[in-house]
C-alpha cells in the first residue's frame, strides 16, 4: 500500500491560486504576511492557508479583515468530523463574517469548494425560543448559585432538585401533607408530578392522596442546610 504523501500548507497554494487565475484574478503569495492575495479591479482578496482550523487561524484571519472584508481561510478538507460540529463551524465562520476554503486531494487531482463566503452577518431573531424558555425557567427555579461553572463529575443543584427539597423541608416540618396542600404552600405546579415520581426516593404515600417525608429523605436533604434553612424561613414567612 502507497504511503499517504504528507501535506503541507504549500500544497493548498497552487490549486486556489488557478482557481483565481481563471477567473481573471491578480494572484500573489506572501504579500505583507498574507499567505495569498487576489486583486481584480478594486476587489482584494486575502486567503490565509492553514493544515487546521484553530483559533490560531481565526484571529489571523480577523485581523486580515482591518484590510478587506474579502477575508477567507483555506484548510483541506477534513477526514472526521461530526455532522453537528461541522454546522458550528460554519455558523461560527458566518458570525465571523470569515469565508471557509476546502481544499479536497484525491491522487493527482485537487478541488477547491467555497463553503462559506465573507458576507456581512445578520443576528435575526433567537432560533429556538424553546429552549430559551427552559433556560430562562431553569435559572428562575433556583433561588441562588449552588455550583460552579465548569465543574465536571459533580452532582448539579438543578431547579428540579431544589423544588424538591422544598416539598421535603415543608413535609419534615408540617407532618404528611397533600399535594394540593403544598402547592397552596408555593412549592410550585410540578408538586404532584415530583411526589409521583419519587425520582430521589424522598417520599412515602401514606394514605392515598397524602404524602410524608422517607427517612433517606429526611437525611439527604441534610447535606444541603443552607437550601433547608432558606426554605424554612420562606415557610415562617
Amino acid at each position: 500500500m502507497p504511503e499517504k504523501k504528507k501535506l503541507y500548507e504549500i500544497d493548498l497554494y497552487e490549486p486556489i491560486q488557478k482557481h483565481f487565475l481563471k477567473q481573471g484574478y491578480r494572484v500573489n503569495g506572501e504579500v505583507h504576511d498574507c499567505d495569498l492575495t487576489a486583486v481584480k479591479g478594486e476587489e482584494l482578496i486575502i486567503i490565509e492557508l492553514k493544515l487546521n482550523l484553530n483559533i490560531d487561524l481565526l484571529l489571523q484571519g480577523t485581523r486580515r479583515q482591518r484590510l478587506t472584508d474579502l477575508v477567507y481561510i483555506a484548510i483541506p478538507k477534513p477526514k472526521r468530523i461530526s455532522r453537528r460540529r461541522w454546522n458550528d463551524v460554519l455558523q461560527l465562520m458566518k458570525k465571523l463574517e470569515l469565508g471557509l476554503i476546502i481544499v479536497s486531494f484525491s491522487g493527482n487531482r485537487r478541488k477547491v469548494e467555497f463553503v462559506v463566503h465573507p458576507e456581512p452577518f445578520e443576528r435575526g431573531p433567537v432560533k429556538n425560543k424553546r429552549k430559551r424558555s427552559a433556560l430562562l425557567a431553569e435559572i428562575e427555579g433556583r433561588s441562588a448559585d449552588y455550583n460552579i461553572g465548569g465543574s465536571s463529575k459533580k452532582k448539579i443543584m438543578t431547579a428540579y432538585k431544589e423544588n424538591c427539597i422544598q416539598i421535603a423541608c415543608y413535609l419534615e416540618k408540617l407532618g404528611p401533607m397533600a399535594p394540593k396542600a403544598l402547592a397552596a404552600l408555593g412549592t410550585g405546579d410540578k408538586t404532584q408530578s415530583i411526589l409521583n415520581k419519587n425520582y430521589y426516593k424522598w417520599f412515602d404515600k401514606v394514605q392515598r392522596g397524602v404524602y410524608a417525608i422517607s427517612e433517606q429523605g429526611r437525611m439527604e436533604i441534610q447535606e444541603k442546610p443552607e437550601l433547608v434553612s432558606y426554605y424554612l424561613d420562606k415557610l415562617e414567612d
